[in-house]
């Protein structure tokens, strides 16, 4: 196996491993004449899955012991070596590569599934220390994600973390699968296997921080290596990490690498960049006296900026058939805009305006909704101000926040109906989607890493019919062009009603390319069935109910439902008529 490793500062390098000892003194890698800080070197006759590390002599006389950054592979933790490791993989989704480019188009449904794989399922529910492995996932997950009709998995880190508790955001392994999970090449077969069946794959990526454990990136010669060396710009204090050094070329290279890798060997379709927020504001989470202005007096972190304006330009340019997804909460305009007019160049960005409007409307009675209709419908004024992705994410069902069911108002019933119309407003709403796992048959407890999803709550009509409502708005949104060809573009969308808000009744309009596509979305936030509703609509004559929330099949009451809709034509030359309408309380209606 051939050894590198940069270490700029080091005054000596060896490898350690199995294969003798453990001992610094019998493998020494000699550092290159080009001034790199590159230390390399050939042994012969490891075998593959031997561990090793590095035992660094770095800086004034600090010794350090390190897990390879550029490791492929990760001993089991609590162990932290590093697995010398090639891939063997004869990919098998020719076809989904072929042909992705559609899949994963901003002109395509973007449905996405947020999995934890450690906690979706477990293979026995009372051992909170066994994991289905990434074979068993691709046998018990794919399955359930296609027959639920979602287009995309997002997977929360799979790079190599010491500490469960960090959910994989504190990452070691920049270029390792953990081994939680099985071997690399079965993490290739679960993706392959997603591919096969149709659904794309998402990672998160975590460039903007990393951990202080002993064995990874901190201090790595015993200098600041990879992090800032001021640590009013190289420690964040939220989670007691390090940030890394985005002015050094070495470290930019380093994680423009780790991005590529996963593109490229595990033919994952996207990115989800996550905390960008964190990387582009030096004041983030900082009071006055705790950070310092950038060069021009600002607060934007203008390293961070440039590396992840370069990162994405190299992405799109070396994979143009996949996408970056900015997780980034701030008020900076063009985190979706090219990078020659100034953007930072992702594919899409997370709404967090949209989310917390959302919650905060959604959970107010009956009442009192109805002296907020501008909470509700305030996002569509930006909607289209970057390209969206509407989040439900994890961060939404812990720390004290309530899983989704409990966010709603009422009784049990009706704590169900407004999640029904919460789904069915976000489904309609412009913009891709993201639901966190759990989500979709109405968990009722908060996400808890150490153990499974409550999957016996689908033994129950009001959870098995909530999650037969999510796979039917799954299907409504990638069957129905009107909601995701234009979901990027104001002329997707068109308010039909929006003056009746003391009745609590709002009516919208998706539009695609052709007109015949067009549909009709009327919504009731009030506690209040509608009998014989006049509604004035242009475009089309002829309206058919192909979605109501109140549906008996989706644990609704089944009153007030549209079978036949009364249709009075007041222009039939520019398509302008009047349909009667029945409209149930907390329900959302689709028709086409």
């Amino acid at each position: 196996f051939y050894f590198a490793v940069w270490a700029p500062n080091a005054t000596a390098v060896s490898v350690i491993g199995e294969f003798n000892g453990w001992k610094k003194e019998l493998h020494p890698l000699f550092v290159r004449l080009d001034h790199s800080g590159i230390w390399e070197g050939f042994i012969p006759n490891i075998p593959k899955g031997t561990l090793y590390k590095y035992h660094i002599s770095g800086f004034e006389g600090v010794e350090t012991v390190k897990a390879d950054p550029y490791a492929r592979y990760a001993e089991l933790r609590p162990g932290t070596a590093s697995v010398t490791w090639q891939f063997e993989k004869d990919w098998q989704d020719g076809d989904w590569m072929a042909h992705r480019k559609k899949h994963n188009s901003l002109h395509a449904p973007w449905s996405v599934y947020e999995v934890h794989l450690a906690s979706w399922m477990r293979p026995e529910k009372q051992n909170e220390g066994r994991y289905n492995s990434y074979i068993q996932l691709a046998e018990k997950l794919v399955p359930y994600v296609k027959a639920m009709g979602f287009t995309h998995v997002e997977f929360m880190p799979v790079m190599e973390y010491p500490y469960d508790g960090s959910w994989g955001y504190q990452g070691a392994g920049y270029f390792a699968a953990t081994s939680r999970f099985g071997l690399p090449e079965e993490l290739m077969y679960l993706i392959e296997t997603l591919h096969q069946n149709g659904i794309g794959v998402i990672l998160d990526w975590v460039p903007s921080h990393f951990p202080a454990d002993a064995h990874g990136l901190y201090k790595f010669d015993g200098t600041h290596t990879y992090e800032y060396a001021d640590m009013r710009k190289g420690y964040h204090p939220d989670w007691n990490s390090y940030i890394f050094n985005y002015n050094r070329a070495e470290v930019r290279s380093f994680l423009v690498s780790s991005a590529h890798f996963w593109l490229k060997y595990y033919h994952v379709d996207g990115l989800r960049v996550d905390a960008v927020s964190s990387m582009i504001r030096l004041d983030f989470s900082r009071a006055e006296g705790e950070w310092e202005p950038n060069e021009l007096g600002g607060h934007e972190n203008l390293e961070a900026i440039s590396f992840l304006q370069t990162l994405n330009e190299i992405i799109y340019r070396e994979f143009p058939d996949v996408q970056t997804i900015a997780e980034e909460a701030s008020d900076r305009p063009g985190i979706t805009a090219p990078v020659k007019k100034d953007g930072l160049g992702f594919g899409m960005k997370w709404m967090m305006g949209w989310m917390h409007d959302t919650f905060k409307y959604f959970k107010l009675d009956a009442g009192k909704r109805l002296l907020a209709q501008d909470v509700f419908s305030f996002s569509i004024m930006y909607a289209f101000d970057e390209r969206f992705m509407l989040p439900l994410s994890h961060d939404e069902v812990v720390h004290g926040k309530s899983p989704m069911i409990y966010k709603m108002p009422g009784n049990e019933w009706e704590k169900f109906a407004n999640l029904r119309l919460l789904y069915s407003c976000m489904y309609t709403h412009p913009g891709a989607k993201l639901l966190f796992m759990g989500n979709e048959f109405g968990q009722t407890s908060e996400w808890n890493y150490q153990s499974e999803l409550d999957w016996e709550l689908l033994q129950y009509d009001c959870h098995n019919l909530l999650q037969e409502c999510v796979r039917d708005l799954n299907h409504i949104y990638a069957h129905e062009p009107a909601l995701y060809e234009h979901q990027f573009d104001p002329k997707g969308f068109e308010w039909v009603a929006l003056d009746h808000r003391y009745e609590g009744v709002m009516a919208y309009k998706r539009k695609g390319r052709h007109r015949a596509d067009d549909l009709l979305i009327v919504i009731n936030v009030s506690n209040k069935n509608y009998h014989d509703w006049a509604m004035q609509v242009k475009g089309k004559l002829h309206w058919k109910e192909i979605f109501n929330s109140n549906h008996t099949k989706y644990w609704g009451t089944g009153e007030c439902l549209n079978e036949h809709i009364a249709i009075n034509y007041i222009d039939r030359k520019k398509k302008i008529c009047e349909i009667i309408l029945n409209i149930p309380a907390f329900t959302a209606m689709i028709f086409r």
